[in-house]
Order: structure tokens, then C-alpha cells, then sequence
């Protein structure tokens, strides 16, 4: 079949298609530059200075704990322990463990808690750099975004 200009359909589709690809890379690449990777080190020149976390579920959500220590390793991450808790906050927050607030921040940005809810409490026989709470608002972080 052919077009109004002389060109087949199946021709414009192919452009149309075509186009569509070129607008979602561009896309992706305003993304990225707009919403850089989180590094997990807390020196950029150690890769050995990956950040240590700790993970407490208080979610009242069965695996949240487990797929938070996933999501974090794969950026990166070393997540040293997981464990539960029964209180059930409702914000999720980080304890800055070390007064390290770069790590904090870096956290709190992979799995998009607010910089306010940081808390600071000291605890150096943890040897983790920040300890995760989970609250009700788990499903709202983006480890759980699907």
C-alpha cells in the first residue's frame, strides 16, 4: 500500500518506530544525567571503602528486610546483617552510626528516604556505618518501586 507521497506505509511506520527509539534513548540520557548512580564507597578513590549497612525491618511487611539487603547490594552496597524488629515506625529513617553524614546521604538517596529523616546515633561496636530502619512507608522507597 502506498502513502499520499509515494512512499509506502510500511516505510513511515519504520520511521515512526524509528523515532520513538531515538526519543527514549535521549530520554534515558537526560535520566541519567539528571539522576546519577549512587556510589557505595565511601572514598571514590578506595574501592575497597564500600559503605557497611545494616538493615532492621520494622515494617510489619514479611521479606522487606531481605529484598532491601538485595537491592543494596547490587548498587554496592555491603549490608552486613538484617534483623527484625517489632516496633513500627511510621517513616522509614537511617542512623548515621559513625557521624559519617556522606554515607548517610548516599543511602538515603539509593533508597529514596529524605535527607531529614537521618538521625544521628553514635555506635561504634556496630562496625556499620549507618543502620536502615524500615517503617509503614515501605512501600513508597525504591527498592519497592516495581
Amino acid at each position: 500500500m502506498i502513502g499520499d507521497s509515494g512512499r509506502p506505509i510500511w516505510a513511515w511506520a519504520l520511521i515512526a518506530i524509528l523515532g520513538v527509539v531515538v526519543l527514549a534513548f535521549i530520554g534515558s540520557l537526560v535520566w541519567r544525567f539528571a539522576n546519577p548512580p549512587v556510589s557505595a564507597l565511601v572514598n571514590e578513590d578506595d574501592p575497597r571503602s564500600t559503605i557497611q549497612v545494616e538493615v532492621v525491618n520494622a515494617s510489619g511487611r514479611q521479606g522487606a528486610g531481605r529484598h532491601t539487603l538485595e537491592f543494596l547490594r547490587e548498587r554496592g552496597f555491603d549490608v552486613v546483617e538484617i534483623s527484625t524488629s517489632l516496633d513500627r515506625p511510621r517513616k522509614s529513617t537511617i542512623v548515621d552510626r559513625m557521624g559519617d553524614k556522606v554515607s548517610s546521604r548516599k543511602l538515603s538517596a539509593s533508597m529514596g528516604i529524605p535527607d531529614s529523616l537521618i538521625i544521628t546515633e553514635i555506635d561504634s561496636l556496630r562496625f556499620v556505618r549507618a543502620t536502615i530502619v524500615l517503617g509503614a512507608d515501605v512501600d513508597n522507597l525504591v527498592p519497592f518501586h516495581d
